[in-house]
């Protein structure tokens, strides 16, 4: 894998991070929405977190791949 597919593969897990954070950091100040809302969006969060640790492991070159790196 080329150092620019690298990067641009840690840069979109370091987003989500970035907006999920954000937006969990919102929800547990705001008093508006629901209990339904707020457990949505934590497993929500939870799931694209996991992809964008898998995506940040993938890029680290430890992705587990049994093919050769060209």
């Amino acid at each position: 894998m080329s150092r620019t597919a690298r990067l641009v593969l840690r840069l979109s897990a370091l987003w989500a991070l970035w907006v999920w954070a954000v937006l969990l950091w919102n929800m547990a100040h705001d008093h508006i929405h629901g209990l339904g809302f707020r457990v949505v969006h934590c497993v929500l969060a939870a799931i694209s977190l996991g992809f964008a640790a898998a995506t940040w492991r993938i890029a680290r070159g430890g992705g587990g791949s049994n093919y050769p790196r060209h």
